[in-house]
């Protein structure tokens, strides 16, 4: 069984704790065992690397730091966390000053940055850490028919790292595929939600939300799988608000990837997470154990 150090992030704590009781589940199943960094704290979300840059570094480097005392790679399933963390992994690693400084903060909490981890996304552990034909060969309940979008939004892609394609990405396509669904065109699956837009700007977040929901229902989903808490958020709670903005009836399910491989494994919806959802996900019923 491989280990990870785990940071699940504020979000997986309650609004998204359905991604949190998925990703457990689901990393079990295909012998990935995630210790939860003891006493971890908040990545600094996305707002705060804009208000004090060397302190939000600071918040990720003790996180990454408590990591390499555990001697184990990091992976967030947040994609606001995931971006953080590597970046600050990345800075630190090239910036022998900026690391010396932090360290100094550090030595509070018995800690040192020395950049010998690595940061993973969760989706990056199922697709490249486990491969498809391992999460193929423990489908017992496959997702013939579901046709979804994978949404990756842009926190994963970009900034560009090892020189990744951020244009054309499939690998989530490919996860989709392995769980026998069946992934649908989806032209805008790099593109923001909005974000917290929506706090300064509702009509320009809006707007945003309503296409990639008119992306997605152009192209016959029947649910929007993602890998961000926001991303879910801004998708599912605000289609009512959208629906009145555009004259649209819009009720697509919003669901993390890992609900739906959870599915495909045949572990039950309240150990995923299913069925705390605002937009009831009635097009994945069928497919329950």
């Amino acid at each position: 069984m491989k280990q990870f150090a785990y940071f699940p992030g504020c979000s997986l704590e309650k609004i998204a704790l359905s991604y949190n009781q998925s990703t457990v589940e689901t990393t079990k199943v295909v012998g990935i065992e995630l210790k939860e960094l003891e006493d971890w704290n908040c990545c600094g979300a996305t707002a705060y690397f804009h208000v004090d840059e060397l302190l939000a570094y600071t918040l990720c480097a003790r996180n990454l730091a408590m990591a390499e005392k555990e001697n184990l790679d990091l992976v967030a399933p947040c994609s606001a966390c995931f971006k953080n963390s590597y970046f600050t992994n990345q800075a630190l690693k090239k910036d022998p000053d900026l690391a010396e400084h932090i360290n100094v903060a550090l030595q509070e909490d018995d800690l040192h940055f020395s950049g010998s981890i690595e940061v993973k996304h969760l989706l990056e552990v199922f697709v490249k850490d486990v491969g498809f034909e391992e999460v193929k060969a423990q489908v017992t309940h496959p997702l013939e028919g579901l046709r979804v979008a994978a949404y990756y939004g842009c926190q994963i892609m970009r900034p560009r790292k090892d020189h990744e394609d951020v244009e054309q990405p499939v690998f989530f396509e490919g996860l989709m595929a392995a769980i026998g669904a069946e992934p649908v065109p989806f032209p805008l699956r790099l593109t923001c939600c909005g974000g917290s837009l929506l706090i300064s700007s509702r009509e320009a977040a809006l707007s945003m939300i309503h296409n990639l929901l008119k992306n997605a229902d152009d192209n016959g989903a029947a649910v929007i799988a993602t890998a961000c808490p926001l991303c879910q958020i801004n998708l599912e709670c605000y289609q009512p608000q959208v629906n009145q903005e555009y004259g649209t009836n819009y009720h697509i399910p919003v669901v993390y990837f890992t609900q739906l491989v959870g599915l495909a494994f045949g572990l039950p919806d309240k150990a995923i997470g299913l069925g705390s959802e605002l937009i009831s996900a009635t097009p994945l019923a069928q497919y329950a154990a």
